[in-house]
């Protein structure tokens, strides 16, 4: 336990020394790899071996993917790699209205800045950063020519997917409002009825080597870059670092869109999604 503080101790002490001497118009750029595992839950239970296979090869474009992050001491800009997707000639329009936009954070100001587009209506999402309580431990590991180490969080899952959408999630929501609607109130001391909150378990690994704050997609606040994390059926690895590039690339936050929070954002496109359902069913029973 002692050895741990004292590594701790260490990383800190050379985090803050290192990013009070880096220049203010230092940068780098990181490129991750993200791969996710399809859950086909009940509906997959009734296909073959062969039938998954086929799902997952038609959903390969949403399911692997390639960023880049580009980074200063405060800012990061964090985008999906087009010119990647440009070259595979996939198309996933149905996708593209739940994935991550580009994505600016501010880690002196705390603030999040995200691009949005939902069937064709532009949304910039305005908000804090992820409040994420670190359990720093001493695991370490190589990746690539940088020594990393290892930190957990636990944050609700809602909190990582807010511009993602599920209908088994909407199914969950209107049974929560039916027995709201039976139960207006809940008894003194009665916690049956209060709806359970899925968590994540987060598992990052930073490098003290690159002594900023920042990570991909939601995760940051640690003493180093951020160069791979685990989280629910997700990998991000970065594959490519490069530090102080000939061509700076200038960070900027994206400004247009209907400005709303994460929450909002969320309620806008759940609720969409039930009036198509509901337009849809009404269709069918015609």
């Amino acid at each position: 336990m002692k050895t741990k503080r004292v590594i701790l101790s260490s990383i800190f002490g050379l985090f803050f020394l290192y990013t009070g001497l880096f220049a203010q118009d230092f940068q780098g750029q990181a490129y991750y790899f993200s791969k996710s595992t399809l859950d086909l839950g009940r509906w997959g239970s009734r296909l073959s071996e062969a039938q998954k296979k086929q799902v997952q090869e038609r959903l390969k474009n949403r399911l692997e993917k390639t960023y880049i992050l580009t980074f200063s001491v405060e800012e990061s800009l964090f985008k999906e790699d087009e010119k990647l997707d440009a070259i595979s000639g996939a198309t996933d329009s149905w996708g593209k209205n739940f994935t991550p936009g580009k994505q600016y954070k501010n880690v002196k100001t705390n603030t999040l800045l995200q691009d949005q587009e939902f069937y064709g209506k532009q949304f910039l999402v305005k908000d804090q950063l992820l409040k994420l309580e670190w359990n720093m431990t001493a695991d370490t590991k190589q990746i690539g020519e940088y020594m990393c180490m290892r930190a957990v969080a636990v944050v609700p899952s809602e909190q990582l997917s807010w511009y993602d959408f599920s209908w088994d999630k909407l199914r969950n929501q209107n049974k929560e409002e039916d027995k709201n609607e039976s139960n207006n109130e809940v008894a003194d001391g009665d916690t049956s009825k209060i709806q359970e909150v899925n968590m994540t378990q987060i598992e990052a690994w930073y490098t003290p080597q690159i002594p900023v704050s920042h990570g991909p997609l939601e995760y940051w606040g640690l003493p180093g870059l951020i160069l791979e994390v685990n989280a629910g059926n997700t990998t991000m690895l970065c594959s490519k670092i490069v530090i102080n590039p000939t061509e700076k690339n200038k960070i900027e936050a994206p400004d247009k869109g209907k400005e709303v929070t994460k929450m909002e954002y969320q309620e806008i496109i759940t609720t969409k999604m039930a009036e198509m359902r509901d337009m849809y069913s009404g269709r069918r029973g015609r």
